[in-house]
């Protein structure tokens, strides 16, 4: 619970502020899309920070590394509320990026190193909740804070938090030997940190965030920005591949572990944990915004649709720990993406008629299969893996997740706008004068808004504007559904990537007796 506490706050924070965007432009006066900049700041900070995490932990320790983490985070949370302008805020929301970015795969090594495998599961039910429960209940808290309050309250929130992660940290956790082992070598060696290496890390995973977060507002590639950003990303990802094999070769630590990789278990097991931040957050963004700009709910009433769902993982998440300690987690997983399918398939039903109460039954159905899948797949891509190997696993997977939400929400930005303008085209060839059906709708409507507005003269045809007006009307609920088919081909789309997840499974060799039964 300890180290559990800070990680919920850090993946707490990065969907919180998503809701206050409009008030924080127009507390700064700024613009809306100038205000994104708080959220692509943190995200390019985060990726870069969340694999090179386990590198810095080998030179000042776990311990020591996670507590500067969460110092960092308080100040620059504290920071972020205080800003008088938004490029201040776009800074300490990068220093906030960088101190979150290290809290997740810090806490998940300790979990690793704490517990025998045996007990993983159950250890990692608790990290689950965080980082599962915490995106479904920020929408809803980021809401109920910048209506009643002031949006800077979603930062102020976290430093009393962090306070209490610092003393409890400091009493509660410790090293374990061989990191003090291997901090104390390091020592001796001398401090060389491959620069080279994060630098092209930072380029790497820094351009494809900002390729991801800012793609469609800028067109994709007919945005010279974009292109210059996804050939750096290319040529410093595989230069990148190069050194770090490079550094292998002539026996010094790399920044990042490719080796891990040559096991299939892990690199099956990041896939499935790219998937699930797809999923997860895809349809996490998708759903607050159907609801929202098709049926007109309010921000937090949009959050309390996700909510119930946070809940529903929150009961699962302790049931699927003891589970994965009995059973064998490649049918924990299987389960979970035919129940994640089943759910995406229900929710292709999604349209406009649809109460809240349908809404909120249909996402705790989808989070019925995610608690599935989130414990499972961390206790695989740990079988195998040595002790001093247990940061690098942490950071990979946790990087998986990261880039697999950002890509998720890219895709779903992208998609809703070129599937809305695809079923526009499509029903706008039928709103034409030609076709009777249009034409019998816009006189009834026309007929309808000159009585309910008492005008023209009594027993006369309908006026010019009621005429206007119907075909108005009958436009914009042309959009609503046009959109609303966008919604639902994207949902059929995250069926079929969840769907070919189960094959994938028997590509898995079977885990060892320990991981798959309570011995």
């Amino acid at each position: 619970m300890t180290v559990t506490l800070a990680t919920f706050m850090e993946v707490l924070d990065s969907s919180i502020a998503n809701v206050a965007l409009p008030h924080i432009a127009g507390g700064l006066g700024a613009t809306q899309d100038e205000a994104t900049w708080v959220l692509t700041a943190y995200l390019v900070a985060n990726a870069i920070i969340l694999p090179a995490g386990a590198y810095m932990t080998g030179f000042i320790g776990r311990k020591k590394f996670y507590m500067i983490c969460v110092a960092l985070f308080g100040i620059s949370s504290a920071l972020c509320g205080l800003a008088p302008t938004l490029p201040l805020l776009v800074f300490c929301r990068v220093l906030q990026g960088i101190g979150g970015g290290g809290l997740a795969p810090s806490e998940q090594a300790i979990l690793a190193d704490t517990f025998p495998p045996e007990k993983r599961g159950q250890a990692f039910a608790m990290y689950g909740l965080a980082v599962v429960c915490a995106p479904a209940i920020g929408p809803t808290l980021g809401g109920y804070i910048t209506d009643n309050f002031d949006w800077r309250w979603i930062f102020y929130l976290n430093v009393p938090i962090c306070l209490l992660s610092l003393y409890l940290t400091s009493r509660i956790v410790e090293d374990p030997p061989w990191v003090e082992k291997q901090v104390k070598e390091a020592k001796k060696g001398g401090l060389k940190l491959d620069f080279l290496g994060f630098g092209l890390l930072g380029l790497t995973f820094g351009s494809l965030e900002f390729v991801l977060d800012k793609g469609q507002e800028d067109d994709w590639f007919s945005s010279r920005l974009i292109v210059f950003f996804v050939t750096m990303c290319v040529v410093a990802f595989v230069t990148m591949i190069w050194w770090e094999l490079k550094q292998l070769r002539e026996g010094h630590r790399p920044i990042l572990n490719l080796t891990l990789f040559t096991r299939r278990q892990f690199a099956i097991s990041f896939i499935l944990m790219f998937v699930l931040g797809f999923s997860l957050y895809g349809t996490t963004v998708l759903i607050p915004q159907f609801v929202q700009t098709l049926m007109g709910y309010t921000a937090e009433l949009a959050g309390k649709v996700l909510s119930p769902a946070g809940f529903m993982m929150m009961a699962m998440m302790p049931v699927v720990g003891f589970l994965s300690g009995k059973i064998d987690p490649r049918k924990l997983i299987g389960y979970g993406f035919f129940m994640l399918t089943i759910s995406l398939l229900w929710m292709t039903n999604l349209n406009l008629q649809l109460s809240y109460g349908q809404l909120v039954i249909m996402r705790m159905f989808q989070a019925s299969g995610l608690a599935f899948l989130f414990i499972p797949i961390n206790t695989i891509a740990y079988i195998g893996v040595k002790q001093t190997e247990s940061n690098d696993v942490s950071g990979l997977t946790n990087l998986a997740r990261n880039i697999g939400g950002s890509c998720g929400t890219a895709f779903m930005a992208t998609m809703l706008i070129r599937r809305t303008a695809a079923h526009e085209n499509s029903m706008t060839r039928n709103l034409t004068t030609a076709n009777p059906g249009f034409n019998a709708q816009v006189k009834a409507l026309a007929g309808a808004f000159k009585a309910g507005n008492g005008a023209g003269p009594v027993g006369g045809g309908p006026s010019q504007g009621a005429m206007h007006a119907a075909q108005a009307y009958i436009y914009q609920q042309m959009h609503r559904q046009a959109a609303n088919l966008g919604y639902v081909d994207i949902i059929r789309d995250l069926m079929v990537f969840c769907a070919c997840m189960i094959p994938v499974l028997f590509f898995i060799p079977k885990p060892p007796k320990h991981v798959q039964a309570g011995h």
